[in-house]
């Protein structure tokens, strides 16, 4: 199993709607992998049904650079994460993580994501019915809980109760999105939980770790964690999972790259979302504002590589 093979203190790449995509975790790795990749979010009941599988295997794709590789998967209809489960297991991947945690609103307007966090039972169910139906290991990510920090004292004990193969905690309630810095100091007592309930499951902790020198810290002072997950902290750095410190060249060869790769694999999806990505290259140096404004203003890879051609030779001086 995955999660047995994996060394202490292993790091991850949080699954990112519109982030972590097949172009994006190829970008990581050669800049330098974590030990393990999520995909983005997948809706089981779009797979489930004829008219959405073909654009929920198109997010479920995977190239040979991000295995291992868990595949995330989202709903609220038990018999669909039972479907898709059973799917995943000849696709390629290393294991399955149910999303109990998203907080994007659309997504728990459905019932889905954290909102599973109201529906304790529900989400027991969906995880029995992915777990019986696959030999892959199963694991869940969520948060502290809805509204309140100390849900987590109900809530985490039910899904311990399940023996995930590993949970990670994003360490903020849903209602906190991101707004407040993690709650570090819940640490411990989550420890206290997996060791009494589930101690072969694997505890990850996630949430305003920027890079490796701060999940080491962690560590340090949490040796009980098995893993950390890094999420936003990529857009910082993509050489996050690493000690090294990117040159100007250096980012702007990951920018090439990830042109390639978006023309590659995403030709068919609309350009726009690749602009997100501008930021993490080009930023903190003398013309980086300008430049970025000019990458901005394009409408296609063509024309983003023509802005790169007339700005490269001063960014190389």
């Amino acid at each position: 199993m995955i999660w047995n093979e994996l060394k202490k203190p292993f790091l991850i790449l949080a699954p990112m709607e519109g982030v972590t995509d097949i172009a994006f975790r190829q970008v990581i790795a050669a800049a330098g992998r974590p030990d393990l990749f999520f995909t983005e979010f997948t809706n089981v009941s779009s797979y489930a049904s004829e008219a959405g599988r073909h654009n929920a295997l198109e997010r479920l794709r995977i190239a040979p650079t991000d295995s291992p590789i868990i595949a995330q998967i989202w709903g609220k209809n038990p018999e669909h994460f039972a479907i898709v489960a059973e799917a995943l297991e000849s696709l390629g991947f290393s294991g399955i993580d149910l999303n109990f945690g998203c907080p994007d609103k659309n997504v728990n307007k459905t019932g889905g994501g954290a909102a599973m966090i109201k529906t304790p039972e529900l989400a027991v169910e969906c995880f029995r019915n992915a777990k019986k139906s696959t030999n892959l290991p199963v694991s869940v990510k969520t948060r502290l809980g809805w509204a309140k920090t100390d849900e987590f004292k109900t809530w985490l004990p039910t899904l311990l109760a399940e023996h995930p193969a590993a949970l990670t905690v994003h360490l903020r309630t849903k209602k906190e999105m991101s707004k407040v810095p993690a709650h570090y100091e819940l640490i411990p007592e989550i420890i206290t939980l997996r060791d009494k309930i589930s101690p072969e499951t694997k505890l990850i902790i996630n949430g305003d770790i920027k890079n490796r020198a701060e999940a080491l810290a962690l560590h340090e002072k949490y040796p009980e964690v098995d893993g950390f997950m890094i999420g936003r902290g990529v857009f910082q750095n993509p050489y996050c999972f690493t000690d090294h410190v990117a040159t100007r060249e250096e980012l702007m060869n990951l920018l090439e790259l990830h042109l390639d790769l978006y023309e590659k694999y995403l030709k068919n999806t609309s350009f726009e979302p690749l602009k997100h990505f501008f930021k993490i290259y080009i930023n903190n140096f003398p013309g980086a504002s300008d430049f970025r404004a000019k990458l901005m203003e394009t409408h296609s890879i063509k024309e983003a590589r023509e802005v790169i051609s007339l700005f490269q030779k001063p960014i190389d001086n």
